[in-house]
């Protein structure tokens, strides 16, 4: 609620003289009320009602300003979510004819949690929350849709609506019980996420897009978190209170993150040091910066990751600094020498504010058994030395102009639209060849069947990847199977 007021007054100014602000009102409201019904949804019905709201009001969004660019950004995102919305739609439907006709969640989380619960209502759950929150390879959206959609929009995609997808695991995935293939496969594509989003994010010039792969790299590590938990069967008092820690956190200060971005553009001269103060005090806390809200939050969520988790975690304050210090590279120069707009810089400082205080205000007792003693703080500034070490890498690339290799917004869309046009090309030749029945009255030349032949089998020869891909969508498709 804090997030979505206070980007609202961001955009109530940031709006001002866009023709379609009525528009962009009218589905900024009917997405805050799906996201704010999925919080509040006690049965399957309402739930699905508000996810849907929540996917589908958001594409006016993207799509704003009717650029190329955003079109296609908006064709991308409602092409994954219609997708989630099936997957999720068919669980739920699943869940409630395995609970006798209930649609309560309760009663459909209990399904999940008996013995012999169709493990396919689980798969579906984590496809359909999964591709909201950006869990990788389902992720592509994200990057695309960030950098498209006006500022405000962009803060609160980011901030409150993959949110959205991480409260689906919370309210529906069967904690308390053991799930080692489900909680197995969800951990290890969050804990990827993590990594390669990070450096998929360092490989950006747009800050936005950055800012975008860095959430991807976030809910991994909560998604892969959460992973660990449901295959090692923990209870969800013993989870989920670090989750909301977390989210919280990530929320408030992505989203603060995001409208720093739009005041870049506005705030020149002198004064202009004190927003890039702002964008480091809040990407250090998102980093992990020992003592801070995002280190709290960081420390809450390693106690139900386990060993390996907690190192995970660990060494994810690396890439995060490296991240988030392209993002601070990345902002916009300044279109004009003069402050940005009064109502504008308001709304990003009281988020920022709210980011850096807000889980130490309301998490004392966490802080308190996390921070309890001289030797635990001093534990804590130690643990931070892979956050020390990306501000150097980093600080010495500035020094020395090292500039990271470009790679395109979308990342897995390129490869794939490669093989989508490869393939095409192949079943084209192949019609042509089969639908060539013309006698070849010239000798000398090969008839065009021939021609074609020869135009297929370069295209496999050429075409290695093509075999590849196949082979590892079979492999997957028998371990579904399986």
């Amino acid at each position: 609620a804090v997030l979505w007021f206070l980007a609202g007054l961001y955009a109530a100014r940031y709006m001002f003289d866009d023709r379609r602000a009525a528009g962009f009102a009218l589905f900024w409201n009917l997405v805050l009320a799906g996201n704010v019904g999925v919080f509040l949804a006690a049965d399957a019905a309402s739930f699905y009602v508000s996810f849907a709201l929540v996917s589908l009001m958001a594409y006016p969004l993207v799509i704003h300003n009717r650029k190329p660019a955003s079109l296609r950004a908006g064709a991308i995102y409602i092409a994954l979510a219609v997708i989630g919305e099936v997957a999720l739609f068919a669980a739920l439907v699943m869940g409630s004819n395995a609970a006798g006709g209930s649609i309560l969640i309760a009663d459909i989380q209990a399904v999940l949690t008996a013995p012999g619960g169709d493990p396919l209502i689980l798969y579906l759950l984590i496809a359909g929350f999964g591709i909201k929150a950006g869990l990788m390879p389902l992720h592509v959206w994200l990057p695309v849709a960030h950098p498209a959609a006006p500022v405000p929009a962009s803060a609160v995609l980011s901030g409150a609506i993959v949110k959205a997808g991480i409260f689906g695991f919370a309210a529906f995935l069967p904690w308390g019980t053991a799930w080692p293939v489900g909680g197995t496969s969800l951990a290890l594509l969050g804990f990827a996420g993590l990594f390669a989003a990070a450096f998929l994010g360092v490989a950006q010039n747009n800050a936005k897009t950055v800012l975008a792969y860095s959430t991807v790299s976030q809910m991994g590590l909560v998604m892969g978190v959460s992973g660990l938990a449901l295959a090692a069967g923990l209870p969800g008092e013993a989870v989920l209170p670090a989750v909301t820690l977390y989210t919280l956190h990530h929320g408030l200060t992505k989203g603060a993150l995001f409208l720093g971005v739009g005041l870049a553009r506005t705030w020149g001269g002198p004064s202009r040091w004190l927003l890039l103060v702002l964008m480091g005090l809040l990407s250090l806390s998102l980093a992990g910066l020992p003592l801070t809200a995002g280190a709290l939050a960081k420390a809450a969520l390693k106690a139900p990751a386990g060993v390996i988790g907690a190192a995970l975690i660990g060494l994810s304050a690396l890439t995060s600094g490296l991240v988030l210090a392209r993002v601070v590279f990345t902002l916009p120069a300044p279109e004009q020498r003069r402050r940005p707009p009064a109502l504008m810089l308001i709304a990003a400082v009281a988020l920022a504010a709210a980011a850096l205080s807000a889980p130490w205000l309301l998490h004392m007792e966490i802080a308190a058994a996390i921070y309890g003693s001289p030797g635990d703080l001093l534990t804590a500034v130690a643990e931070g030395w892979p956050l020390g070490l990306a501000l150097v890498l980093a600080a010495t690339a500035a020094a020395i102009g090292l500039r990271p290799p470009q790679l395109p917004e979308g990342d897995l869309l390129f490869p794939l639209r490669w093989l989508v046009l490869r393939v095409t090309k192949i079943l084209q030749a192949a019609v042509a060849t089969l639908s060539d029945t013309r006698p070849n009255v010239d000798t000398s030349q090969p008839r065009a069947s021939a021609r074609n032949l020869d135009k297929i089998e370069a295209m496999f020869s050429n075409s290695a990847a093509i075999a590849v891909t196949f082979a590892v969508i079979s492999a997957a498709l028998l371990f579904a199977l399986q």
